[in-house]
């Protein structure tokens, strides 16, 4: 009985091992990135040392460890910096984070809903997804702006609805491929209901695509959202968010203080590579694994 139960232990292990090896050193990197780049998001706003739209014109461009107790020093407008930075990750990775969630749900629903009906209900579908194609992401937020006012939540919205035709295209793919297979008819035949073979078995089996899709697809997202409030139409002074950071510190890299803008944009691009690369390597991962 022990030596059963030591080959279980070694044969769970094993899937472990190889994940890691799937992503290897660089996709594990990118993962503690995207770690701590969300708990600085949930957290930050609390581990600010000053008010983030504390302003105090007589410390205007003063840069690093000039000022005790404010090591990278402040901005144009003589915030401190470093809680600049803190509380603005809130709004730029956590609405990234709810634009992606509401597509991916979205998306998932509508691949596994066309997939399981098919014919004309799919045509359908397949038609509207490709009218979506033709309106880009930031063109929906800005006419989201223009219609309901400039802020955050409505260029989430209407991002999400942007991305949607995207995951439900390569979701679908992978839901018909499933649908196809014997035991699905089998479970058809015992008088299983749609709903309890789409959830019990046709999800579960593109959940690998669904983490890859949702990982490559933040990336884009956040680009978009930190474009946006560049633009002026996403959050608003005073609030602090990394992509509107970007655009009211851009002057100071003429004036020689260029580090405001900097640090802001770097901190979007680190982020943005790291989903990038790991969403990558998850989704050859799901390739691989759907086609073994």
């Amino acid at each position: 009985m022990s030596a059963t139960l030591f080959a279980g232990r070694r044969a769970v292990g094993i899937p472990r091992r190889r994940s890691f090896r799937g992503i290897g050193l660089v996709g594990l990197l990118c993962a503690i990135v995207i770690g701590l780049a969300t708990l600085i998001a949930v957290i930050g706003g609390w581990l600010a040392p000053h008010r983030p739209d504390a302003s105090n014109l007589n410390f205007t461009w003063i840069g690093p460890f000039q000022v005790s107790g404010h090591p990278l020093g402040f901005d144009g407008q003589g915030r401190d910096l470093m809680s600049r930075l803190l509380a603005g990750a809130r709004s730029a990775v956590l609405g990234p984070l709810v634009a992606v969630l509401l597509s991916v749900v979205l998306g998932t629903m509508l691949a596994v809903f066309a997939a399981w009906r098919g014919g004309r209900l799919d045509s359908i579908i397949g038609a509207g997804l490709d009218v979506l194609f033709a309106f880009p992401g930031i063109l929906l937020a800005i006419i989201a702006a223009a219609v309901f006012g400039a802020g955050l939540w409505s260029a989430v919205v209407a991002l999400s609805i942007a991305y949607t035709p995207f995951v439900a295209r390569i979701l679908r793919s992978s839901a018909l491929k499933v649908r196809s297979q014997p035991y699905i008819a089998a479970l058809e035949v015992q008088g299983q209901s749609g709903f309890a073979i789409c959830v019990r078995h046709i999800l579960p089996n593109m959940t690998s695509l669904i983490v890859a899709q949702s990982t490559t697809l933040f990336g884009y997202a956040m680009v978009d959202l930190a474009a946006i409030s560049y633009l002026g139409l996403g959050i608003q002074a005073p609030n602090a968010d990394w992509g509107y950071m970007v655009s009211e510190n851009q002057t100071g890299i003429l004036q020689g203080y260029p580090l405001p803008t900097l640090l802001a944009g770097g901190s979007i691009v680190a982020v943005v590579v790291a989903f990038n690369v790991l969403g990558e390597r998850l989704y050859q991962r799901a390739v691989d694994g759907g086609a073994t």
